[in-house]
């Protein structure tokens, strides 16, 4: 586990953070349920749902990894308060897997489906920031298992949970629907500077509509 940073050494740094973050030195675990195991023959990136062409997207771990690879150096934020900044995360931009498997002209949200069926909603503006990012590495290193090897997505300007660990597809949305976490009351839009945390902080037009 991290350990928070102390007041010398994080006092510059804490004044970049978001509403009630504390700076964090290391990368504590967090995550809900076991770690998979990675299957390269089994594995599989799936994007589908309403596709520009209707027709569902496939890749193998070799055919997604030989894609163009990129870097972001971008901080993260954990619904739990602690922040880690200014790492760097190399893998695939969200905006590759837009250009090479279109969304409809309909499409306003995502959902990014990960191991054991976990899922989290995101608006389509959130997806395609050129922030976002499939990551396999982190400050020039592999993904861990614990940390979401083979493959996390990371939006650095919303809650870590809005990125999931063990990421296996994406499905474009021509209407917003609540994910795992959202379900089990947390904040449906997740923006920390806003300090978005849980489901009954939001205002009319952060949830989907009933």
């Amino acid at each position: 586990m991290g350990q928070p940073v102390g007041r010398e050494s994080g006092e510059a740094a804490q004044s970049e953070l978001p509403p009630g973050q504390r700076l964090q030195r290391g990368w504590p675990v967090t995550h809900y349920g076991p770690v998979p195991k990675f299957r390269p023959e089994r594995w599989e990136f799936r994007v589908f749902g309403a596709t520009a062409d209707s027709e569902k997207h496939c890749w193998t771990h070799e055919e997604f990894t030989a894609l163009p690879y990129a870097t972001v150096v971008a901080d993260l934020h954990c619904v739990t308060k602690f922040s880690m900044i200014g790492a760097e995360w190399g893998g695939i931009p969200a905006r590759t897997i837009l250009e090479i498997a279109p969304p409809a002209p309909t499409v306003t949200h995502v959902m990014v489906w990960a191991e054991y069926g976990f899922s989290s909603n995101l608006r389509l503006d959130d997806f395609a920031s050129e922030r976002s990012i499939f990551a396999t590495h982190k400050d020039g290193e592999l993904l861990t298992a614990e940390h979401g090897f083979p493959l996390r997505l990371v939006v650095p300007q919303l809650y870590a949970w809005k990125g999931p660990k063990w990421v296996r597809g994406v499905e474009y949305m021509t209407a917003d629907r609540r994910g795992f976490w959202e379900e089990r009351g947390y904040h449906n839009v997740g923006d920390p500077w806003r300090e978005q945390r849980y489901s009954y902080q939001e205002e009319p037009g952060d949830g989907p509509e009933l």
